[in-house]
């Protein structure tokens, strides 16, 4: 093994605290991690680990060989990278973090075929509904679905429009009656998604009326597939995308509440950290993921739409 190489394998067994986790990490096996880290301490002549039998930890001398060695061999990966991709190969570690409904629903149709177009990228996806800040998580990219961003200076993508719509299961709207117009929704369970948010707050229009109602009902959660599986249930009302709910709109499961009116839009968007220019990687992905998704994984319009 090389002596970039080794380095490599060293620093994962630092970072990781571990033989066995530093092979996972790396693909190898545990016993080419100890022939390694024997080998590079055999040529620098000094012990670079500790063993014992519950942990691995750095020496003095190596913690200071990580430290200098760690930023070089940083360097020395991303000049390869950059070298590649001047050739148009796209290689390297690609960190997408994504919501978990659309990663669940979406991203299965996305992934594969991406990665058997470029199949020296390595794909590491993250699913969550919370916000997560990609520069602190050292995501290369974020697939995002939101209103348009209010800090300027983000770097982001719209991809299309993600339709939402209010909707109830039959059986409720025979228990409780159909609501006819927004005010009468506060006779109804309106069960809520909240993030980051206090409280979400559904802003509805058609024409010039207006009108705004907080969804207080008895649940509420930063998680679509279990509001879809609550309103299937009879629960109350919810604002979902129609990517969520398209099957059990066709199988009758919901139907639209309100329609007419409108909710403000929200997309389908990436976002990317201050990149100078995106990697090849980055860029690569992106055009893909637009032109393999669009509008048509997110569903023609029911009513409640306006984008949102």
């Amino acid at each position: 093994m090389g002596e970039l190489e080794s380095i490599r394998v060293f620093l994962a067994v630092a970072s990781q605290r571990s033989f066995a986790g530093a092979a996972r990490q790396l693909g190898i096996t545990p016993a080419s991690v100890t022939r390694t880290i024997a080998g590079l301490e055999a040529r620098l002549g000094v012990q670079l680990l500790v063993r014992t039998t519950r942990q691995v930890s750095l020496t003095s001398a190596g913690a200071i060989y990580a430290a200098r060695a760690g930023p070089l061999a940083d360097e020395l990966a991303e000049a390869a990278n950059e070298t590649r991709e001047a050739e148009g190969i796209i290689s390297g570690s690609l960190r997408i973090s994504a919501p978990l409904s659309l990663g669940v629903k979406i991203l299965p149709e996305v992934l594969p075929s991406f990665a058997a177009l470029h199949p020296r990228t390595d794909l590491q996806v993250s699913l969550s509904d919370g916000f997560v800040d990609i520069v602190e998580g050292g995501f290369d990219l974020a697939i995002r679905i939101s209103p348009p961003p209010r800090d300027k200076s983000t770097i982001w993508r719209k991809i299309c429009k993600v339709p939402r719509l209010l909707v109830a299961a039959p059986a409720y709207l025979r228990a409780r009656g159909r609501p006819e117009h927004p005010e009468d929704l506060d006779d109804h369970v309106c069960l809520g998604y909240r993030d980051d948010l206090p409280e979400e707050v559904w802003h509805l229009s058609r024409g010039r009326q207006r009108h705004s109602h907080k969804a207080a009902g008895h649940v509420c959660t930063n998680n679509g597939d279990l509001l879809a599986q609550l309103v299937r249930k009879g629960e109350g009302i919810a604002l979902l995308p129609q990517f969520i709910i398209k099957d059990a709109l066709a199988a009758g499961d919901m139907v639209p509440v309100l329609p007419g009116w409108t909710t403000p839009e929200i997309w389908l968007t990436l976002y990317y950290p201050p990149y100078e220019q995106l990697p090849l990687r980055v860029a690569a992905f992106s055009d893909f993921f637009e032109a393999h998704v669009g509008g048509d994984s997110f569903g023609a319009d029911h009513g409640i739409s306006g984008g949102g």
